[in-house]
């Protein structure tokens, strides 16, 4: 070997081999017990929603707490804000991820928590809001009116008129 070789755990993270996965242990019942599987030892990032109408200020005071409580049960959680309501959880190891969610949706002033794509309500979510694992809407809403454009330019294309008329 090399002096200058990089041992396998100091690679960045997209250079280093995937960790095998044991099927065994898979729940073919339980969906996200097969990513909890995949997403071990992968850095994951989950959005949290603080309900009410909190300050950026008190966003970061809840959230602080929330990571402290995190960080004594041993999770290593980096936590940044994105807006006055939302921040990010970035976790080192993925496959902790779920545990994590449990923990946030259960405490009072969670909305919800996005992990995956997924939507989660939390304890602090709105009575509406309260539909349990749906999928973003803004996803749905977007592709809607993607198709409805679409089909407004269709029907203004004036070339498509003319050879229509022929």
């Amino acid at each position: 070997q090399k002096d200058d070789d990089i041992e396998e755990g100091d690679l960045p993270e997209h250079k280093r081999p995937p960790a095998p996965i044991d099927f065994s242990k898979i729940d073919p019942g339980k969906p996200e017990s097969i990513l909890k599987l995949t997403k071990k030892g992968k850095t994951l990032m989950m959005f949290v929603t603080v309900s009410g109408n909190p300050t950026e200020k008190e966003t970061e005071e809840i959230t602080s707490l929330w990571q402290g409580g995190l960080f004594n049960a041993n999770y290593d959680v980096q936590r940044f804000i994105v807006g006055s309501n939302r921040a990010i959880f970035m976790l080192r190891d993925g496959g902790y991820a779920w545990e994590i969610k449990d923990f946030l949706i259960s405490q009072e002033r969670c909305a919800d928590v996005t992990l995956e794509g997924q939507v989660y309500p939390g304890k602090g979510a709105e009575g509406s809001e309260k539909v349990k694992n749906k999928t973003k809407p803004e996803k749905a809403k977007k592709k809607k009116d993607a198709d409805k454009k679409s089909n407004s330019i269709k029907e203004d294309n004036r070339a498509t008129k003319q050879r229509e008329d022929l």
